[in-house]
């Protein structure tokens, strides 16, 4: 790309243009040639837009104040809380990933970001991926003396879909993903899936009565040894893998070699309130999203997307566990633990469940935090 000095509001406006191509690609080339376009753009806008231009920080607090977002809503796109107020504080210049997290996750457009721009390599060696081999060799998926690309390898011929990862969908992935140890979870999922067995009469493809039938199972004492054959029943497979360092995953909906959809979920929030939403959010990712091009979606529920099919597969998982005319009937601003109870009883749903919907939609994180079923998860699915 031939970058020129900004003469005209046409080179301005060029300028900007190539900009918002730059700041999608994370090669060094690309990132060199976006400092310069930062500063050529600056230095254009500075002596022209001397009230209209807002700082990086001022764009970030009105979409903050739009969406009803507070500073510890940003720390999968900016890092840790102490970061989080360096950047808005204005002591802190953006990084391209941070402002590319924020324009992809949070929609804030990039030229109001652009004039932050400054490449800032990490402080240290990342451990992410070191860290990551040795969590997969003590889970046993790498061999004692494997390398990690002897692993991929391995991974790649016994189960071949392993060599589409790198055209994963991760819209709803933390920017501060490690993407090698993401590919490394993903392989292991695909490995332990070709063991499962599923039976040879099964739908077509599973539905949203399905899902609904799948969550009145969260109220029984056996729901751990029942979802697994109610799944294969409906020719799903169910991986449960915690996630690996520099993951930052909930779950995924993949595809295996034969066809057959996967969900495959981390237990990362050892909550039944999450572990319920997080299987109907990719069981909708399986009946509506799944398709020969798209054979792997990614899912960090904490992030905020305003991509399309995570919007679906949100609305799909919340009227899967509580239909929405039955919310809208019986959900209110204020609530008791016996109203809960109540509304829980009607869906047919485990308390935690309404519990945690409810502390979602209010934002209130203090609310009914016993109601949740902490720890109990891990403990039913993994012994």
């Amino acid at each position: 790309m031939k970058i020129i000095p900004i003469r005209t509001q046409a080179d301005y406006e060029d300028a900007l243009a190539s900009a918002q191509v730059l700041i999608r690609k994370s090669d060094q080339a690309s990132i060199d040639q976006l400092e310069v376009l930062q500063a050529l753009i600056e230095r254009w806008e500075t002596p022209r837009l001397p009230s209209a231009v807002t700082t990086p920080a001022d764009a970030i607090r009105f979409r903050m104040e739009q969406s009803n977002l507070k500073p510890r809503d940003l720390t999968p796109y900016l890092g840790s809380k102490s970061r989080v107020s360096e950047i808005l504080s204005g002591k802190r210049q953006l990084t391209v990933d941070q402002i590319r997290a924020l324009h992809q996750h949070l929609g804030i457009p990039v030229a109001s970001l652009i004039g932050a721009i400054r490449h800032e390599p990490p402080q240290r060696p990342s451990t992410a991926s070191r860290a990551a081999v040795e969590k997969l060799r003590d889970m046993g998926f790498i061999k004692p003396k494997e390398t990690w690309g002897g692993f991929m390898a391995r991974a790649a011929r016994v189960s071949p879909a392993v060599a589409m990862l790198r055209k994963t969908r991760t819209d709803r992935t933390n920017a501060k993903t490690d993407f090698g140890a993401l590919e490394g979870w993903c392989a292991a999922v695909l490995l332990e899936a070709e063991k499962a067995k599923l039976p040879n009469k099964r739908p077509p493809f599973p539905t949203a009565e399905d899902a609904r039938r799948l969550a009145t199972l969260s109220v029984r004492d056996d729901w751990s040894s029942r979802l697994h054959s109610e799944l294969a029943q409906l020719g799903v497979v169910l991986v449960v893998l915690e996630h690996l360092p520099g993951t930052f995953l909930d779950g995924a909906a993949m595809c295996r070699n034969d066809g057959a959809p996967i969900i495959a979920l981390t237990l990362r929030h050892d909550r039944l309130d999450n572990f319920w939403f997080t299987l109907m959010h990719e069981f909708a990712h399986v009946c509506c999203h799944l398709s020969p091009t798209t054979s792997v979606i990614l899912d960090d529920l904490d992030v905020n997307s305003s991509d399309g099919i995570e919007a679906e597969a949100d609305a799909f998982a919340r009227a899967a566990l509580i239909p929405d005319d039955l919310w809208s009937r019986k959900a209110a601003a204020e609530m008791s633990s016996e109203d809960i109870l109540e509304l829980a009883e009607e869906a047919g749903v485990h308390p935690a469940v309404a519990a945690g919907r409810w502390r979602w939609e209010h934002g209130d994180y203090r609310k009914f935090s016993r109601m949740l079923g902490r720890g109990e998860v891990r403990t039913s699915l993994l012994g």
